[in-house]
């Protein structure tokens, strides 16, 4: 049998045998047991009927595990120029799958004075989006914590506060139903909260009900950060348990990943993650940066990186994923910006302002759609029969003059493709 369907050869345990894609050596291999992880939780089986005999291609279109980036409003709202708007667009369409606001819902900046709402941007970002079908997290609705509150908001009384946290998630409801893949709820509600401070608990569900009345299928989140450093994981699990007691209706757990520095603590992630898990949520890492918010950089942002600096961030990257991607409850990893010209962290982008890659976007490219990529083409057997193991995701399946598009889902684990 020929066997020339290209995956990473340390995850082959088909029936066919298959090659390894040229990866990028500048970075250390996977541990057995994160290959025998995401063998069991990122890889199901295709089998594919075809002509006896018959050259059967398989090519990957997408992950079904959200390999995300923020989308920067400056991008969209005409504040770079032509030639970078159209770049960065192509850039994330190259290196990306699922996408994040990373300011353009926010309420503070749709709506900083009353009564004057921007719904521009948000609308520029979603027709993008929804071009390319990019699931798209909204982030955020609410955002409690003070310093992030507008001052117009927290000088209403009781009673207006109420109406018009309820006219908020009603609009973003209705106007947004069925656009947006998952919300953030009211963001970082541990590290502050000036709705319930006010309006009582039960604002949290009121807020969720307010928004599923307009929308029944939202998705809603919660989000917050010095989680996965192990800083704040008690008190993020306490929290998560009494809303749920509550009645909220959480779809999903949200965890920044950047309250690290320059390097990341493995252990700390891997026992967060565990932890969290155990409520039988999906995971979502939210916003990923390396170097983190604890770094040097972040208090420095004209810092230059050193090109050793370099080759240890790609190295870490990687480290950062392999954990997350091996993970059974994590369902994605979105990073905080990949482009200096649009990143908060500029020296944790996979791009500089010359739009020159970093070690750290070859070696996420090779990762990605390379270690973890099921590309190529097998020769069936006499019966017409091809199985395979092979990434959960889309793909298209080609025989002769047939070619169909199919996906292989990890609710299914299994696939069966009869080809024309």
């Amino acid at each position: 049998m020929t066997t020339t369907l290209s995956v990473s050869k340390s995850l082959a345990i088909s029936c066919v045998l298959i090659s390894c894609l040229t990866v990028n050596h500048t970075v250390n291999a996977q541990s057995p047991e994160q290959e025998a992880a995401i063998r069991e939780h990122r890889m199901g089986t295709m089998i594919i009927s075809a002509a006896p005999n018959a050259t059967v291609q398989v090519r990957q279109l997408r992950h079904e595990f959200w390999f995300g980036s923020a989308l920067a409003n400056h991008v969209f709202d005409g504040a770079v120029s032509r030639e970078d708007a159209v770049r960065y667009r192509q850039v994330f369409l190259d290196n990306f799958n699922s996408a994040v606001t990373e300011s353009a819902l926010k309420w503070g900046v749709m709506e900083p004075k009353r009564g004057e709402v921007d719904y521009l941007t948000i609308d520029a970002i979603l027709e993008f989006t929804d071009q390319h079908v990019i699931p798209l997290r909204g982030h955020n609705i609410f955002w409690g914590v003070p310093k992030w509150t507008q001052d117009w908001v927290k000088e209403l009384d009781d009673e207006a506060l109420r109406a018009t946290v309820e006219a908020r998630a009603r609009d973003i409801g209705s106007r947004y139903r069925g656009r947006f893949a998952e919300y953030d709820l009211n963001n970082e509600m541990i590290h502050g909260n000036v709705f319930e401070d006010r309006l009582g608990p039960e604002i949290t569900l009121n807020m969720a009900q307010w928004v599923k009345d307009q929308d029944p299928g939202a998705k809603l989140y919660l989000n917050d950060y010095d989680i996965l450093t192990g800083a704040k994981l008690g008190q993020y699990v306490t929290h998560i348990r009494d809303l749920l007691e509550m009645g909220v209706p959480i779809d999903g757990i949200g965890v920044q990943g950047h309250l690290h520095a320059e390097t990341f603590d493995p252990e700390a992630l891997q026992n967060a993650l565990d932890e969290l898990a155990k409520f039988g949520l999906p995971i979502r890492v939210t916003e990923f940066s390396m170097p983190g918010q604890r770094s040097k950089y972040y208090e420095n942002r004209a810092m230059e990186i050193t090109p050793e600096e370099e080759l240890s961030k790609a190295q870490l990257l990687v480290d950062y994923y392999r954990i997350c991607f091996a993970h059974p409850a994590v369902n994605g990893i979105l990073m905080w910006g990949f482009w200096e010209g649009a990143n908060w962290i500029p020296q944790s982008s996979l791009y500089k302002r010359d739009w020159s890659p970093t070690p750290a976007a070859q070696a996420y490219k090779d990762l990605v759609y390379g270690e973890w990529w099921t590309n190529g083409e097998v020769k069936a057997d006499g019966n017409g029969r091809v199985e395979i193991q092979a990434f959960f995701g889309l793909y298209t399946v080609i025989s002769g003059d047939e070619a169909v598009t199919v996906e292989l889902k990890k609710e299914d684990r299994n696939l069966t493709v009869m080809m024309p």
